[in-house]
This record gives structure tokens, sequence and C-alpha cells, in this order.
């Protein structure tokens, strides 16, 4: 009899815990949905309208990206990081979610580049709070075993979120104006994913009231080791080639290439549904093998698709970009924790991830802008899509050269 009882106590915990861990994978999918899906993605789909309305230049409205992402990340990546260590996820993600949805209703009321500096910021610092930090930390807490998977599950949200803007934010813009478009994102972003968001608990660590010191490991002996270094080259480099491509791509596609509005929502929709592939393959084969090998195709893939950028006047080519491209960039934020985790532990996720996230949005911010620069300089984008392949292949150099195994 008692048996039995005990044996019912195990299952029910066994359901509780599964039905707990389905929600903590709601949660992240839907916060990055919002955060990174509408708002980053969908962000550089208003910029050719900014261009022509304010008559702004390529270079200015990739500069709000630029200038809030260099502020925001060496000033409050690391303590970001350090508050998720120290006390969770939740209380970050819910500032987060508030921030990033406030920025976008601020910037669809802007006419001026101080204010759309100013509502960019508090975009930046709602990427930092609620978006990929947080979810990373809170799915590495979550699920041990198949943490890719889990991964793989949840960033589907920036896929499925960043296929959806563009048809959204079109059919939004042809009805309403751009101004109420953008309005209207950044309120359905924080209906989308405050409520979850809200209620998650912060992972099986958080049940100890204060983490013992021995749980708290030192970051310096981190920054001891190559292995560190190559990561955060290796990732700044992949990223700020991903970055500059999809900042500059609606810009490229609309003035450039006098691509009407509807046939580049479609381009971008086919660069993010791809993208879903990505992070459900990259997922898979990152709880099978090697992470290094998977990282390494990850940013092998991102480097053979910017070079179809020389050819996209051929709708071929350009949706064979978009294709490759996709794949590429379902992966690259992906592996970044998962890399990080194998070679590091976890104990120290959320401030090693507030380091590297931090190097990553400066490469983030810098390559879109000098891109952009670019060809505001010399009416082409010749240069800037060399930039970006020189970029992509030094970060492949450098993942190559990382170790397979935890670093002692």
């Amino acid at each position: 009899m008692q048996a039995n009882v005990m044996e019912q106590k195990e299952v029910r915990t066994l359901e509780i815990w599964t039905a707990t861990r389905i929600y903590v994978l709601a949660t992240s999918f839907l916060a990055l949905f919002s955060i990174v899906g509408f708002a980053l993605y969908g962000l550089p789909f208003f910029y050719d309208f900014m261009v022509r309305e304010f008559g702004w230049t390529r270079a200015q409205v990739t500069s709000g990206n630029a200038y809030s992402k260099l502020l925001v990340g060496p000033l409050f990546g690391f303590i970001a990081g350090w508050i998720v260590d120290r006390f969770g996820p939740r209380r970050l993600m819910l500032i987060g979610i508030l921030m990033a949805g406030l920025a976008l209703v601020g910037l669809a009321t802007i006419s001026t580049l101080g204010l759309f500096y100013f509502f960019y910021l508090f975009n930046a610092l709602g990427y930092v709070c609620g978006g990929p930090l947080p979810n990373q930390v809170l799915l590495s807490r979550w699920f041990e075993k198949s943490r890719g998977k889990a991964m793989g599950i949840a960033y589907l949200g920036i896929g499925i979120g960043g296929a959806i803007v563009p048809l959204l934010a079109n059919g939004l813009i042809q009805r309403l104006g751009w101004h109420s478009a953008l309005m209207t994102l950044g309120l359905l972003m924080i209906v989308i994913s405050f409520p979850l968001a809200f209620f998650v608990k912060e992972g099986p660590a958080a049940r100890k009231t204060k983490p013992l010191p021995s749980e708290f490991t030192p970051l310096g002996t981190v920054f001891k080791s190559g292995a560190f270094y190559l990561l955060a080259i290796g990732s700044m480099c992949s990223i700020g080639a991903v970055g500059g491509t999809m900042q500059n791509l609606k810009l490229y596609l609309s003035l450039d290439q006098k691509l009407s509005q509807g046939s580049i929502a479609n381009v971008l929709f086919f660069v993010l549904m791809s993208s879903i592939a990505g992070r459900l393959l990259m997922g898979w084969l990152a709880d099978r093998f090697p992470k290094k090998f998977v990282m390494l195709l990850i940013y092998s893939i991102v480097a053979c698709a910017i070079p179809l950028l020389f050819y996209t006047s051929s709708p071929t080519v350009l949706y064979l970009f978009a294709f490759i491209f996709g794949i590429g960039l379902g992966g690259d934020y992906m592996i970044i924790p998962l890399m990080a985790a194998e070679i590091f532990g976890v104990r120290m996720l959320g401030r090693l991830m507030g380091v590297i996230l931090t190097a990553d949005g400066v490469a983030e911010a810098l390559a879109p802008m000098m891109v952009a620069t670019m060809r505001d300089q010399t009416a082409s984008y010749s240069l800037g899509f060399l930039l970006l392949l020189g970029l992509a292949a030094v970060g492949a150099l450098a993942v190559s050269l990382l170790p397979r195994r935890k670093a002692e």
C-alpha cells in the first residue's frame, strides 16, 4: 500500500515537472517571438519608409541600432548577466518585455533623429533584459540532457515571429500606414509575451534561498582561457555578418533593387521560415554531435550564403540566398550558449553570456552601420557585402580552433 502511494507521488511529481518545463518552453518561445522576432527583425522593415519620409540616409536609419547597442551592451550586458545568476531571469524578462514593446510604440511617433535614438535605446535595453540572455539561462536551468532540443524549440519563436512580422507589417501598413502599424506591433509584443513570463518559475536552482559561495563560480578563471576569446571572436564575427545582412536587406531590396513591398515581405518571410528549419536541424545536431562541429557548420553556411547577394537581381538566386542564409541564421544565435555551456558549464552561464552577448552586440551594432555607410559613400553595396563575407570567414576560422570538451 505504502509502495503504491510512493509510486503515485513520483508519477505526480514527474507530471508536474513535465508540465512546468513545457510552460518554461512556451514562455521563452513567446518572449523570443516578440523581442527578437518582432522587434529585431520587424524594425528594419520600416527603415525605407523613414528614409523616404524624413530624408534620412541609410547610415542614419541603421545608426539607431548601432548607437543604442554600443551604449547599452557594455553598460548593462554584464550587469544583466550578474542579476540573472543571482536573482533569476524572471524579473529581468518582465522589465525587458515592457521596454521593448513600448520602444516600438515610441518609434511610431517620432519625426526627429533625437527621438529616434531615444526610443531605440529603450529597444536595446529591452533586448538585453528580456531577450536571449535571460531565456538562455532559464532554459539551461530547466533542461540538461535535451538542452539543445529545448533551445531549438524555444528559438523557433524568433523564426516564426520574424517570418510573420514582414507579412503582418505589410498588411498593417496597407491599412493603417507605417506609423500605426509599428505602434500596433509594439503593443502586440507586450500582450503576447508578458502574461506567461509573469508566472514562470526561475528554475530548479531557484528553490534554494541563497546561492552557496561554492556555487557562485568566479568568472575570472574564464578570462584566462584561450577558448573564451576564440568563442567571443567567432560569435562576434558571425553575429556581425548576420546582423549586417539583415539590417540592410530591406533597404537593399527596396531602394536598390526596386522590389515591391509585397515581394520583399515574401523574401523576408522565406528567410525566417528557413531559419526555423535551421534551428530545428542545428538543435538536433547539437544533441548528437560535438557542438564545435555544429557551430562550424553554421558559420560556414553563413559565409557561403553572403556572396549570393551579388546576384540577387535574379529571383532564383534571391530565393536560394534566402534559403541558405535562413538555415545559417536559424542556428547562429542558438549555438552560442550551447557551446559556452559545453566548454565552461552552467553555473556562470548568465555572467558569461552577459559578456559574450555584450561583445556580440558591439559587432551587431557596428556591422550594419558600416555596410550602410559604405553604400552611402560608394552608391553600391559591393564593399559592404565583401566586409560581411570577411567577417563570416573569420568567425568560422575562430570556431575551428575551439576545444571540443570542457576547458580545464
